[in-house]
């Protein structure tokens, strides 16, 4: 059986909000949205756009990315999580918590970066000489024609 994103997201902010013994009134008061709204959403009934979930997450003291990254986890099993995430930290709350420490790339990873920051110091060696030069102010000819020099 599928899972709709919809539905993997109410789950998460239900046992957000349930892990902090709070109640649908409380956080739909919190969050400036209705009661019924706010039920709609935690049971997958209503898709809830972006404002809206960033103001329940606002309410709940969850950060948006947290709770994308592990819906998207929860959707897909198999997806490989970067080494930046901490799975054990689920353990925490029923989230994943976001980590820099211990961040690694690959071999590959990091020679794709090194030559996009190579393509972007050559670009802006090339833009340099046209960004500094200076612009005439637009020239009035007869006839009302504006020409830039």
């Amino acid at each position: 059986m599928t899972v709709l994103l919809r539905e993997a997201v109410g789950d998460r902010l239900r046992r957000a909000r349930t892990a902090q013994s709070r109640t649908l009134r409380d956080v739909s008061r919190a969050a400036r949205v209705s009661l019924g709204y706010l039920s709609e959403v935690e049971r997958g009934r209503k898709e809830a756009s972006s404002e809206l979930l960033a103001s329940i997450c606002d309410a709940l003291d969850l950060p948006l990315p947290e709770l994308l990254v592990t819906v998207a986890g929860d959707l897909d099993e198999t997806m490989l999580v970067p080494s930046g995430v901490d799975r054990a930290a689920e353990m925490d709350g029923d989230r994943l918590v976001p980590s820099l420490i211990g961040t690694e790339l690959t071999e590959t990873e990091l020679a794709q970066q090194q030559l996009a920051d190579a393509d972007a110091r050559a670009c802006a060696e090339r833009l340099q000489p046209v960004l500094s030069q200076r612009i005439s102010a637009p020239v009035r000819k007869p006839g009302g024609v504006v020409v830039a020099a």
